[in-house]
């Protein structure tokens, strides 16, 4: 099983719809079994796929191993795609970790979907915080997407330092171009400055998934924006595939 977190120092890069595009991608293109799991307690993930509703035990439960994680996977209407939805539960669960004092619960809890699943996406909330400890520590990949702006590269600037001062964590590191729109010279420019970086365009689609309720592969496949989200996949894997080695 392979863990790739989406997460971001900074609220508004896109960091969910991006989550929910690659765990489209991980289904549907490279069809694996795929769990998207919703740390947001904004629950925008959770509000996109359009989970089966059902009474469940609030998101935060888990944690608490009042339940597996099984118990709270829930299938979507996409073929091997399931989600553990978020909800308000969520907004204390850093208050949660830092007095259950298990630097390792969300590992542990992992490594209990590892025979159900090939892939878990983590849609992370923003923010240096216990929770971004816990992800931190069970990603295999960190994901974070910047948009080109001076405060979403210092953010971005932030998480590497933080992250490269732990001495017990070297989770590889993918950053991400988005919204990208290349006829403003702040955007062009910091492409050229970080040409290894996949980028994700700005696109009309991209805004349209709120509306839609559904990942841009799904309605509009051959779109710029549908062919950005899959090649970033694709390197998803390959880096996944390289730490294995």
């Amino acid at each position: 099983m392979g863990t790739i977190a989406i997460y971001s120092l900074k609220g508004g890069v896109g960091k969910t719809s991006l989550t929910v595009n690659l765990a489209w991608c991980s289904a549907t293109i490279s069809r694996r079994r795929t769990l998207l799991w919703d740390l947001d307690p904004q629950a925008a993930a959770t509000y996109l796929l359009s989970a089966n509703k059902g009474k469940r035990p609030p998101a935060r439960a888990v944690f608490s191993k009042d339940v597996s994680p099984a118990d709270l996977a829930a299938p979507t209407e996409i073929d091997r795609l399931d989600l553990i939805p978020a909800d308000a539960s969520l907004r204390s669960l850093d208050l949660f970790f830092h007095e259950l004092d298990k630097k390792k619960r969300l590992s542990r809890l992992m490594d209990q979907t590892g025979k159900a699943y090939d892939r878990v996406l983590l849609d992370c909330p923003p923010g240096l915080t216990e929770t971004s400890e816990q992800v931190i520590r069970a990603a295999d990949l960190i994901v974070i997407p910047v948009i080109p702006s001076p405060l979403s590269a210092r953010a971005y600037a932030e998480v590497v330092a933080h992250i490269h001062s732990r001495k017990s964590t070297s989770t590889p590191i993918l950053p991400v171009h988005m919204m990208v729109d290349r006829r403003r010279n702040l955007h062009a420019e910091a492409v050229e400055r970080d040409p290894d970086w996949p980028v994700i365009p700005m696109a009309s689609v991209v805004e349209a998934m709120a509306a839609r309720r559904a990942p841009v592969g799904a309605f509009a496949p051959r779109t710029a924006a549908a062919q950005a989200f899959r090649k970033l996949w694709e390197r998803i894997e390959r880096e996944l595939q390289k730490k294995r080695k």
